[in-house]
């Protein structure tokens, strides 16, 4: 018959088992430790980027990208609300000045040119006879106030018969009090009437010079129409490459809209952008070094502009260089504004084993090794970083991606 197993058996086999697992992994983790103490990391030399450390001239540069554009491009609008008839020239095209370029219908801005004609010297006609009426008006209150000027002398006459009638007993103290009344109106009446011509005449000045002003509106509205008419041939106004025209024919363009877009590819600028973190750091009359391909032009930073737009900012550079023969419009361009510089730094050539903080490690090469080691970084460009502390000049450094030896103090070099 079986018997079950004493509890105390059975807890001494489950702790003899644990003890044997414990053990093998002591085994194993030793094992390991063992191998990395005794067998070193390796790489092959063909596969790692060395590169020497050195003194030098360093600068100190942020990364943006760009497009390269031309210096000038002149924008031609259509100057008067019309059709597209006709378009003589296709994107792309080289022209020359006073070449023609587009040709629009103008008949209903001419229309308007004859109808403003025709208001301009109604206007005119109409300041005319007012200047006519106004005078006439004026005539007709100078001539009142002569008249009234007359009668007064005649009641002046009669003050003075009156007077001397009663001197002389032959009149009556009523009738001299009447002829000076008589005077005394008249003369009010006078004063009365030489006001109304003072204020007439200050009106006529106003309302001629609000009727000049009126027509002289009209006429420049007028040279202006005729000035727009007379451009609405569509020339070239200078030598360059035709980058964009409107080839809708039959469509109506309204006056202010752009027709055609034509660059002097002579000369370049660029245009950059840069994260906004950085707008701080930029400012005009900065260096900036254009990067296309394997050559570098410079220039210096023009304008930034103030407005943030998808977390960018954008900035105009002005090239020393502006007509290299590599700039090509429209080219996408590597931008490093340089915010420092440095002169006779210690420096090494950048590579993607500079990819971190500083203090950083990187790998210093002595014979068939390559021995971990600290070092603190300072500037730094597309070209070199700055050594601070931890190398000496003469040693060789790796600049390849090491980040698969983070660990290992030592690499052999095969």
């Amino acid at each position: 018959m079986d018997r079950s197993l004493p509890s105390t058996f059975t807890q001494n086999r489950l702790r003899k088992r644990w003890a044997v697992a414990a053990g093998i992994i002591v085994i194993v983790a030793v094992a390991v430790l063992c191998i990395r103490f005794f067998f070193n990391a390796s790489v092959p030399r063909a596969s790692i980027q060395t590169a020497q450390v050195g003194t030098g001239d360093i600068e100190n540069t942020l990364t943006a990208s760009g497009e390269v554009l031309p210096e000038f491009e002149e924008v031609i609008t259509s100057p008067v609300n019309a059709a597209l008839l006709e378009v003589s020239i296709a994107a792309g095209a080289t022209v020359k000045a006073g070449q023609p370029l587009l040709k629009l219908d103008k008949a209903t801005a001419e229309t308007e040119y004859e109808k403003g004609k025709f208001q301009l010297e109604s206007s005119r006609n109409n300041i005319k006879k007012l200047r006519l009426q106004l005078d006439k008006s004026y005539f007709d209150l100078q001539t009142g106030n002569n008249i009234k000027q007359l009668r007064i002398q005649a009641l002046q006459a009669d003050v003075e018969n009156a007077r001397r009638l009663f001197k002389a007993g032959g009149g009556t103290r009523e009738s001299v009090e009447q002829a000076e009344t008589n005077l005394r109106v008249a003369q009010h009446e006078k004063a009365q009437l030489e006001y109304e011509i003072k204020n007439k005449q200050e009106a006529m000045q106003v309302e001629m010079r609000e009727s000049e002003i009126e027509s002289a509106i009209q006429a420049q509205a007028l040279t202006e129409l005729k000035r727009k008419l007379d451009g609405a041939g569509i020339v070239a106004h200078r030598n360059g490459v035709v980058t964009w025209v409107n080839r809708n024919i039959g469509t109506t363009v309204r006056e202010g809209e752009p027709l055609v877009r034509i660059a002097d590819l002579q000369s370049f600028k660029v245009t950059g952008t840069i994260a906004d973190s950085y707008s701080d750091k930029l400012s005009a009359g900065m260096p900036v070094i254009v990067r296309i391909q394997d050559q570098s032009i410079r220039g210096r930073v023009q304008t930034v502009h103030p407005a943030v737009q998808n977390s960018t900012v954008t900035f105009d550079i002005q090239l020393d260089q502006g007509h290299h023969p590599s700039l090509r419009p429209n080219l996408k361009v590597d931008v490093y504004p340089v915010t420092a510089s440095g002169r006779g730094v210690l420096r090494a050539p950048n590579g993607a084993a500079f990819n971190g903080v500083s203090p950083m490690a990187v790998y210093v090469v002595e014979g068939n090794r390559a021995v971990r080691r600290m070092v603190q970084t300072g500037m730094a460009n597309f070209d070199f970083v700055e050594i601070k502390s931890g190398l000496k000049a003469g040693e060789t450094i790796i600049i390849s991606d090491m980040s698969g030896f983070k660990n290992a103090k030592e690499i052999d070099i095969q």
